[in-house]
């Protein structure tokens, strides 16, 4: 159901935070929309932009900048706080001093009272989202991570623009670390709902090659991106907004978020990218899909790495 009244502070207005919050102005997803920053004149301005151009979107989105008093009565937190990703650099390789960030800027949120759902874009966001997590004291269900939704998008479309058709007749995830040691769970992606290993059988215009060479593009897209323009904001933006919308409008979509595993493949006491039912009160339930051996010894991998970094900032 969606509800009525619709708020969220984003905290961070870098440039995923603004691709982030643009993004959620042009869907009409909230009706009212926080700025935070340390730079309080970076989101006031960031705002008052955004602000300006709510009367040629489909809504009437209240924007603001902020403290994060406002947090205390809102239904979700987005929080982009963190350095950024340079050329040549891993996500992982960003997580001392964004972990510490992100204990600082959880601390602040929870101060306030707030009670609602975390929705966690910051690199590497399994990490941090574990992290987040704890710092909060929520429940675990109620802290979500943007996971490999972007992942999962950008396979979509490689595959689309490889056999030619739309990419929403494609169904392809993306599992594991949003990052290097992720997985093209290929077993269950399908076109049309034709399942795309018997494509490759069938010899309709794509091969186990192309795959490959498909997974390689996705992995490395955020370094490819960075390389031509220093940073990437839009993709993320827009797989942002739709975690968002999922939980406000208690969708009960299934996404590939960040969420907390309880035992679902063998894991346990981690957060990573895994198909999920998003609701109202974030992540109802891990999908666990009949995944080939091999994919799930490159999840056990992944998790494995995700770990040894956990283990050395808790």
């Amino acid at each position: 159901m969606k509800k009525t009244s619709r708020k969220g502070v984003i905290v961070g207005t870098g440039f995923v935070g603004t691709g982030i919050a643009y993004s959620i102005l042009n869907q009409n997803i909230l009706n009212e929309m926080v700025l935070v920053d340390l730079n309080e004149d970076k989101a006031e301005g960031e705002a008052r932009d955004l602000f300006d151009g709510v009367t040629y979107t489909n809504g009437n989105c209240r924007v603001k900048s902020g403290d994060y008093s406002e947090c205390k009565d809102a239904d979700v937190v987005i929080v982009t706080a963190g350095i950024n990703q340079k050329p040549g650099q891993t996500r992982l390789e960003l997580v001392d001093t964004n972990a510490k960030i992100m204990k600082s800027v959880i601390r602040s949120v929870m101060d306030s009272g707030f009670d609602g759902v975390l929705v966690i874009a910051s690199n590497p966001v399994d990490v941090l989202t574990y992290v987040a997590w704890q710092e909060s004291g929520l429940p675990q269900n109620r802290v979500v991570g943007t996971g490999t939704s972007l992942d999962s998008t950008r396979l979509r479309m490689q595959v689309a623009n490889k056999l030619n058709v739309d990419p929403r007749d494609v169904s392809a995830f993306i599992i594991g670390e949003h990052g290097d040691s992720e997985t093209a769970v290929w077993s269950h992606a399908t076109v049309g709902g034709k399942p795309i290993m018997q494509m490759i059988e069938d010899g309709e215009g794509i091969t186990k090659e192309d795959l490959d060479e498909m997974y390689v593009a996705v992995r490395d897209a955020a370094y490819y991106i960075i390389d031509r323009k220093g940073y990437t904001n839009f993709g993320i933006g827009l797989s942002t907004a739709r975690v968002v919308k999922a939980i406000l409008n208690d969708e009960h979509a299934i996404l590939p978020v960040s969420a907390y595993f309880e035992g679902q493949y063998g894991l346990e006491d981690i957060y990573t990218g895994i198909p999920a039912i998003v609701t109202e009160n974030g992540v109802e339930r891990i999908v666990e899909l009949h995944i080939t051996d091999e994919e799930k010894a490159q999840l056990h991998k992944s998790a494995s790495e995700l770990r040894e970094v956990l283990d050395s900032v808790r």
